[in-house]
């Protein structure tokens, strides 16, 4: 993700692995290279989002137990 928009994805495009430059949600273009990347958006701008898996609340709380070992 980057300023004003900006992501960065991989995808392929035509068989052939590219990085796809998106500026909110719309494709800007489908690079090659990360210096074709440089042309649309400034790297140093960029900084790596990596989601979280999501923890679903249970149905019943967990029954707390002690160990024996603590007895």
């Amino acid at each position: 993700m980057g300023l004003d928009g900006y992501d960065v994805v991989g995808a392929v495009r035509a068989g052939r692995q590219v990085l796809r430059v998106r500026r909110n949600g719309r494709v800007v273009a489908d690079c090659t290279s990360v210096s074709e990347v440089a042309r649309h958006v400034d790297l140093a701008d960029l900084c790596e989002v990596v989601e979280l898996p999501v923890w679903r609340a249970t149905r019943s709380p967990a029954e707390a137990r002690t160990s024996s070992h603590h007895r």
